[in-house]
């Protein structure tokens, strides 16, 4: 299947503002990539105006951009088409946990605390909630399976800075919160979890009326390999096409900027379409049909 993405944000701005941005779909799935996506940025305020990027990879292998907003603010966008299997997450219910003498060392960082995932002061709850639940996909399917009873959620429950243990407590919370909370239990249970967003469409489950988002998911490794789970739905879903992998939101920030700014615009975009034929002309501009995101 193939599926269209992208993204319309507009970033207003009195004064020069730099910016960091992870808006890249993830190199693991460039390969899928079927029309370029690009990232184009215009000044808002004078068009004409030569908006420098420049680009890396952090410390977690995520694409970084790095520009500065002109004064007046900018609109940054970007639209895509990816070859997907159409196959629902993969279910591995056999799989087991590998004890932490013999994980690979690039996953020891994500059985450690982070920002917001305070694996101190979950710990106790975690083991008492989960220490009698067989080791392996079983444990992790339980937690999930916890988290998506345990909060509520809602998008008048957004916080930008609700930990792990906040969201515990206070029982409610957007998808980075169902995702947080899921990765320090799993981390609290020495089972490596990390952070995971990108796009997640309304494929193969009924349409959702809100507002098309960015989404938030959680992988653990089990088996020698990622698992992908997600607390917020918790059932495979189809289309998954992941931005950015860290410990905790603070990693994949999508935008993170250097100065006083309000959001003007934000639209998302993803959905199925109909195959469309090799090779593919240029890339035109994005005619985007989102609606605005909910505040």
């Amino acid at each position: 299947m193939q599926i269209r993405y992208g993204y319309r944000i507009e970033l207003v701005c009195e004064h020069d503002m730099p910016l960091m941005t992870l808006l890249d779909v993830h190199p693991s799935r460039r390969h899928d990539l079927m029309r370029p996506d690009e990232m184009r940025a215009t000044a808002l305020r004078d068009p004409s105006i030569e908006i420098a990027v420049s680009q890396h990879r952090d410390a977690f292998g995520n694409i970084c951009r790095r520009l500065v907003a002109p004064a007046g603010g900018i609109r940054l966008e970007s639209e895509g088409v990816i070859h997907d299997s159409g196959e629902p997450d993969r279910q591995s219910p056999s799989v087991q946990e590998t004890p932490p003498a013999r994980l690979p060392d690039e996953a020891l960082v994500y059985l450690l605390g982070s920002r917001y995932c305070e694996t101190d002061r979950l710990c106790d709850q975690a083991w008492r909630l989960f220490g009698q639940v067989p080791p392996g996909w079983a444990r992790v399917q339980a937690i999930t399976d916890f988290v998506h009873n345990h909060l509520t959620f809602g998008y008048d429950f957004a916080r930008s800075t609700r930990t792990a243990a906040e969201a515990f407590e206070e029982r409610v919370g957007v998808c980075r919160d169902f995702a947080h909370l899921a990765v320090a239990l799993c981390r609290c249970m020495n089972i490596p979890a990390r952070y995971c967003n990108g796009y997640l469409g309304d494929i193969g489950v009924p349409a959702n009326p809100a507002p098309m988002d960015f989404n938030a998911w959680f992988e653990v490794f089990l088996g020698g390999r990622w698992h992908t789970f997600d607390a917020r739905h918790n059932e495979p879903r189809i289309g998954r096409i992941v931005i950015a992998r860290g410990r905790d939101a603070t990693d994949v920030a999508m935008i993170s900027s250097f100065g006083t700014h309000t959001v003007q615009r934000f639209e998302v975009v993803t959905e199925e379409i109909e195959e469309l034929p090799m090779p593919l002309a240029p890339a035109m501009p994005p005619q985007f049909d989102a609606r605005p995101a909910a505040a």
